[in-house]
């Protein structure tokens, strides 16, 4: 089928930054759905084409750059992964203007019109993590190390609320900037507080830095590590000698053998070769986020944001995290805990989220 014409997406991923270990595997993630639509005639009969936004940059930044594209005509839609600091700035940029897809797990209840979310929150990973480590490994008491900003302060709220629902306690908690180089102080909280688990809320190499220094100081001889962003880039510049009893939850991993899951891999390695940046979760959902906003647009039959909008109830498509569907502004899908082996990722359960 021919193309008629283009149709521009800022995909803004981070480049820069502490989260810019997920920047390389982003990309490709989301070329990868931009080839493939267009293979089948584009998007709305036009080439859809990505123009990158580096996401790890000052939120305001990011925003003013956002802005711009959209205000020029330049972009027609936005999608991509960065986190809660940056989406929050961007998200007003857009209102009635463009479709807005944002693919990061997140601390939950986004409301803006037209901003569209494929990543998991707290209700879908910490409070059945929880849950999950309660009732096999037996933790019973945590301590909370974040990063100092939206994300982590709204999740650990919500791991508080869930501590009594799981009959645990958060015994302390504590936030650092982002870029956090030393972890010293942090870690003896950690000791002192005899928690039998860290629930981390660190972000890329900051969450690598952290662990390597967990090792160092022997923690992981007296508790577990659990995190809802743990990817398999993190993993690899933590080591494999660091990650002894780190456990994640997410809605994909790369070693996950669901035939969703498998098609998926064997499509990247087809397209980008066996050296290509590792899957991981924050770039599977970059592919996610194209081919939600493709599905959105087509069932629209428009490009309005309004359209969109009244259209959106009626979205599911299957992906490689299985059969998903729109409840609200917010992508279903099922997540799971796995356990760090190695360099790899080992898929244990399916959570079940908790009910709202």
């Amino acid at each position: 089928m021919v193309t008629v014409g283009v149709l521009d997406v800022a995909l803004v991923i981070p480049l820069s930054s502490p989260a810019g270990l997920f920047g390389p595997s982003a990309e490709l993630c989301g070329q990868l759905a931009a080839e493939e639509i267009n293979r089948h005639g584009g998007l709305l009969g036009r080439e859809l084409r990505l123009r990158i936004v580096d996401g790890g940059q000052a939120p305001g930044r990011v925003a003013a750059e956002v802005d711009s594209l959209v205000s020029r005509g330049s972009v027609q839609a936005v999608v991509g992964w960065h986190i809660s600091a940056v989406r929050r700035q961007v998200a007003p940029r857009t209102v009635g203007r463009v479709p807005y897809i944002y693919t990061s797990l997140y601390e939950g209840s986004e409301r803006t019109p037209g901003v569209f979310l494929t990543g998991e929150t707290p209700a879908q990973q910490v409070l059945p993590a929880m849950r999950w480590m309660a009732s096999e490994l037996g933790i019973r008491s945590w301590c909370v190390v974040g990063a100092d900003y939206v994300w982590p302060r709204a999740s650990a709220a919500a791991a508080r609320l869930y501590a009594t629902q799981c009959g645990v306690e958060i015994r302390d908690e504590v936030f650092v900037p982002l870029g956090t180089e030393e972890f010293g102080p942090v870690l003896r909280r950690v000791e002192r507080s005899r928690a039998q688990g860290v629930l981390m809320f660190l972000v890329g190499s900051d969450a690598a830095r952290f662990n390597r220094e967990f090792t160092q100081m022997r923690l992981d001889d007296l508790c577990v590590r659990l995190s809802p962003l743990m990817d398999e880039n993190m993993l690899m510049a933590t080591g494999s000698a660091n990650a002894r009893e780190l456990y994640s939850a997410a809605g994909y991993f790369k070693s996950l053998t669901t035939a969703s899951s498998l098609d998926f891999q064997r499509m990247y390695v087809r397209r980008f070769g066996l050296d290509a940046p590792v899957l991981n979760s924050p770039g599977e959902s970059c592919y996610e986020g194209v081919l939600l906003l493709s599905r959105l647009m087509e069932r629209a039959r428009s490009l309005d944001v309004r359209s969109v909008c009244n259209s959106a109830q009626a979205v599911g498509y299957d992906g490689p995290r299985g059969s998903v569907s729109l409840q609200g502004n917010h992508l279903r899908q099922r997540v799971y805990i796995a356990r760090a082996d190695g360099l790899e990722f080992d898929v244990l359960d399916e959570l079940r989220e908790a009910a709202n």
